[in-house]
């Protein structure tokens, strides 16, 4: 489809947020604090009355449903449930994965010739429409993905929203790096004078498959990069989370078309539970690029199978903390009950195994015994998800059945340091809230915390000496993988050693965090999530190696003209 009327003015885009790419350039490449959406829900950027305007934009697409132009639509699939108890009366076109590739197939023409400022500057204009409708995506993230109300307001709007910046940041500034036009002249008594034109080429179509518990965050980068490299996308929610990423495409489609493009450069692949469209999408050998975050059989399927495209996966994966010693025990007891609680334990990013000598460590109130630690761990939860008014919103709700039964299932694999309680939700009683819990197990107990128990589930693990504490970590990153790794010390000469097994192992450490920053909370423009490195993930969000393989350079060169009297 060849561009038609635009109702934008794209020369002023452009000229606005490229300007905006290179100053959020500057800022990934120092890794200095960068940031274009407020993540102060009150912020007057949301409105007078942020929290009521978003309520009632989300009510009224509930009602309406979304405009969504999809090629060849039938039926429709429905069936969302909020954790939370809401009634989500909405549905979505269900379109054969065929037909979605044959409109992203004759969108990519045109697409590909808008050039890498204008696709760029567009998806600026996505990412800005979108965070102007952040209370409505955030309560499409929490009614379908169960987090806390102000924590799927962040980390499904603005700060998703900030990683798909930073991707589109690093797609132009990898596509702009090399001049797109050249003279080029060989010295000579006859001297040899080419003109070269290097194109920025896709590789063709990008399937997006969007994860249950993130699907904004995990999803954004990905659409984003594939977006400004020139690749039309076909977005395939997770069927417990679709609302947010059909927000994400129906404002997508709105710009596209305003701008005089194919809506079909981003077409939404909705599905019922166990419809297992995915396969059918992601080998078909008209699909370059695949993004992916979820369970690891199905990451490794996709490595595997969709041979014919790049593979961008994150999978499952166990982290683990280190307790060597602290001089400040409140602040690390505190600070390691909010990570263990935060959203039930549903991150990637959650501690699982939390490693300690068996005769304790060394802290600033004196020796702790490894029962006392424990007591400490049970006593900081305790004090963070009390009444349930306020643990509530730490804890969210969980989506996923099969998160209760595990936590039944594991509860006989040790010495029950936390028991894991049900918490009734004061505004939501059909919610599904747990407590985490903690158990206390040896080091040679691997069948317990060995694998990725996903939830709120974690292990106190003992261990013989720090030393070993650090060797088993390195061991079981390499074979299992892990996004975060933390370490709570006293010695310089522990941090030394730490930061040996993280390079070893391939993942990113965190040390001595006793205040308001997370071993399981990242910034975008300044930390990557993910190192690509060990088998938890493929890649990083978000480095130059995460868009680089989504696009080729082609060069097209001829004989300059001869001038007269040559």
């Amino acid at each position: 489809m060849s561009m038609s009327a635009s109702l934008i003015d794209i020369d002023d885009l452009v000229g606005r947020h490229v300007a905006d790419l290179r100053e959020a350039a500057e800022a990934a490449y120092a890794r200095t604090f960068h940031s274009r959406y407020s993540e102060r829900p009150t912020d007057p950027a949301y409105g007078e009355d942020p929290f009521g305007e978003g309520q009632a934009a989300f009510d009224a697409t509930l009602e309406r449903g979304l405009a969504l132009d999809q090629p060849g639509t039938g039926g429709r699939v429905a069936g969302e449930v909020s954790p939370y108890g809401l009634d989500l009366s909405i549905s979505y076109p269900a379109v054969e994965p065929s037909a979605l590739l044959d409109a992203a197939s004759d969108a990519l023409p045109a697409w590909r010739a808008a050039g890498p400022d204008v696709r760029a500057a567009l998806c600026v204009e996505m990412l800005d429409r979108l965070g102007a409708r952040a209370h409505e995506l955030g309560l499409a993230v929490h009614h379908t993905s169960g987090q806390p109300r102000v924590m799927a307001f962040q980390a499904g709007g603005p700060h998703a929203l900030d990683r798909g910046l930073e991707a589109v940041t690093y797609a132009h500034a990898a596509m702009t790096r090399h001049a797109s036009h050249a003279r080029w002249e060989k010295p000579g008594k006859r001297p040899t004078v080419l003109d070269k034109t290097f194109h920025v080429a896709p590789r063709g179509v990008a399937v997006a498959i969007g994860c249950r518990t993130f699907p904004t965050w995990n999803g954004l980068p990905g659409i984003m990069a594939s977006l400004a490299t020139g690749n039309p996308i076909v977005v395939k929610p997770h069927p417990s989370t679709i609302l947010p990423l059909a927000l994400v495409v129906e404002v997508a489609q709105g710009v596209l078309t305003e701008a005089g493009f194919s809506p079909h450069v981003v077409t939404l692949a909705a599905e019922a539970p166990d419809t297992g469209i995915a396969k059918d999408l992601v080998t078909d050998p008209r699909v370059k690029v695949v993004d992916f975050t979820g369970s690891t059989a199905f990451g490794e399927w996709l490595e595997v199978n969709a041979s014919q495209a790049r593979v961008y996966t994150e999978k499952a994966g166990v982290n683990s903390i280190v307790l060597d010693g602290t001089d400040h025990a409140e602040g690390m007891f505190d600070n390691l009950a909010f990570s263990l609680s935060l959203y039930s334990g549903q991150m990637c990013t959650t501690p699982q195994a939390i490693f300690l000598p068996r005769d304790g460590i060394d802290t600033d109130e004196g020796h702790l015994t490894f029962e006392e630690v424990g007591e400490r761990v049970a006593g900081a939860l305790g004090k963070l998800l009390e009444p349930a008014e306020k643990g509530v919103e730490v804890l969210g709700a969980i989506g996923d059945t099969s998160i209760v039964e595990r936590l039944d299932e594991v509860a006989s694999l040790g010495e029950v340091v936390a028991r894991s309680e049900a918490v009734e939700h004061p505004a939501a009683p059909e919610a599904v809230v747990r407590t985490p819990l903690v158990l206390a197990v040896d080091a040679a107990d691997t069948e317990a915390y060995d694998t990725e128990r996903f939830g709120p589930i974690a292990f106190l693990v003992g261990t013989a000496s720090t030393d070993h504490s650090l060797e088993l970590v390195r061991d079981l990153v390499q074979r299992r993988g892990a996004i975060t790794f933390g370490v709570h010390t006293r010695e310089d000469k522990v941090r030394t050693q730490a930061t040996e097994v993280a390079l070893d192992a391939g993942v990113s450490v965190s040390f001595d965090l006793t205040r308001n920053v997370f071993v399981n909370q990242t910034s975008a423009f300044s930390d990557f999530h993910a190192t690509g490195a060990n088998p938890a993930a493929n890649a990083s969000l978000v480095d130059e190696a995460f868009v680089v393989g989504r696009f080729h350079l082609v060069e097209t060169r001829m004989h300059a003209p001869v001038e007269d009297g040559d």
